[in-house]
């Protein structure tokens, strides 16, 4: 029989970060088991019934999920319950389309027409345009794209801040980005495109069992004023259908849309249906095109433009960088500018906790926390955080706002109250090693 000491080191060796064992440790993609562009037929139900074997498995603990057994994320079965990547998806639940429309039967979604764009330039080089009579700077259209600012969505952090986020991932970039994020205990949020959820799982899964926040960035990244009000609804549902099946049932709390593309009707429909709140960006590295051919950037005009927004002694407004994990390259832009934020005392948080009140999810505070089971994702706007999970912070920040606003307001309502405090949180493997180690020397 093993000794308690050879118990204990067993134990430490599973949980350690360096353990083949712990999520983090996934430095690069593994190969999958099926095909990505598989033809399939997308199945009745997102879960096993009560009765199925898979209960019995191996899971995380059922106190941060929603007790529901869901496929397990890489696995064939999981892969084939959604869309195929890269395209607006056709199909939607039918529940989907009745929340929508009872949603404008409730008069809540803008009658805002559809915008076009010329995609035939540089990627996200278009700009919306509307029909005959339709102002994009109006109240009643207010596109972000001209930086018409609608009260309620987030442009701006609290002072002193920078809300940390990173789009477009995951991506073979990640594991990088997510080993640098756990060597400084930092913690981020992850605004994931679905497409990219699924092509790459492990890579997801690092990034969320170490800690940090999960948002949603749509399907395909398409523009979405150009979408209607169905093509929202399928681009905004599935990729927050596959992060709550993917995350123990949990509802992101954001959405940012794609090229920053979104106006009066859109962030409706994300409000409405899903509970999404919409989030832009004060300050723009244009780190994206740093792998163009030829590159749209340098590594050293993106540090000279982060020193310049980072050493402003006012720290009014907080930052909101639009940021990428998109490749190697734009990873190592930020990680060149955060010892800059750190040595000129900013408070660096992930940008779903902050924004969110300590809250990164409608129904859960954290990626480790108690889940409050919602059932339909439609439901999203009726969820709570269970009150035995949510945080208590300890400073308040009201809105601020350092860019123009046509209309309807000149005032970004990104209203919060950060924790001053908020650091990464403790592992669910540091507890679970605490409590073997501590069975183990009681026997």
């Amino acid at each position: 029989m093993l000794s308690a000491l050879s118990l204990s080191a067993l134990a430490l060796a599973l949980l350690s970060p360096s353990s083949p064992a712990a999520a983090r440790g996934l430095d690069a993609r593994q190969d999958h088991d099926h095909e990505h562009r598989a033809a399939r037929q997308l199945p009745g139900s997102w879960y096993h019934p009560d009765d199925h074997p898979v209960h019995a498995l191996f899971k995380r603990a059922s106190a941060d999920t929603d007790g529901v057994a869901y496929p397990t994320v890489g696995s064939t079965e999981w892969y084939n319950a959604y869309p195929t990547e890269w395209a607006t998806p056709t199909k939607y639940p039918a529940e989907w389309i009745a929340a929508l429309n009872k949603t404008i039967a409730a008069g809540l979604i803008p009658n805002v027409p559809v915008s076009k764009v010329n995609t035939g330039g540089a990627d996200g080089s278009g700009v919306p345009t509307y029909p005959s009579g339709y102002d994009p700077n109006s109240p009643s259209v207010c596109s972000a794209t001209y930086q018409c600012v609608i009260p309620g969505d987030i442009w701006n952090a609290p002072d002193g801040y920078v809300a940390l986020s990173f789009d477009d991932g995951p991506t073979t970039a990640s594991p990088g980005l997510s080993s640098f994020l756990a060597a400084n205990n930092q913690t981020a949020t992850h605004f994931m495109i679905g497409s990219n959820l699924l092509d790459y799982p492990n890579e997801f899964l690092a990034a969320f069992n170490a800690g940090d926040d999960i948002a949603c960035h749509t399907w395909s990244h398409p523009y979405m004023t150009t979408l209607t009000n169905e093509q929202v609804v399928a681009e905004l549902g599935w990729t927050v259908q596959l992060i709550h099946n993917s995350t123990g049932g949990r509802l992101p709390r954001f959405w940012r849309p794609p090229y920053g593309d979104s106006d009066m009707r859109t962030r409706a429909i994300a409000k409405e249906v899903f509970g999404l709140t919409t989030v832009v960006w004060n300050q723009d590295t244009n780190d994206w095109s740093l792998t163009d051919s030829p590159p749209g950037t340098s590594l050293s005009a993106i540090n000279k433009s982060m020193t310049a927004w980072l050493t402003n002694a006012t720290k009014t407004p907080g930052l909101i960088i639009l940021e990428h994990e998109l490749s190697n390259d734009s990873v190592q832009a930020f990680k060149n500018a955060y010892p800059i934020m750190k040595s000129n005392k900013w408070g660096v948080v992930s940008l779903a906790a902050l924004m969110g009140n300590g809250s990164a999810y409608l129904n859960a505070a954290t990626s480790s926390s108690e889940v409050d089971a919602v059932g339909d994702i439609v439901n999203a706007p009726n969820a709570t955080v269970p009150s035995s999970s949510s945080a208590s912070p300890a400073a308040s920040n009201t809105a601020q706002n350092g860019r123009a606003s046509s209309s309807p307001s000149t005032t970004a309502s990104s209203t919060t109250n950060a924790a001053a405090d908020l650091v990464r949180r403790p592992s669910a493997g540091l507890a679970l090693m605490l409590c073997l180690c501590g069975l183990v020397f009681g026997l």
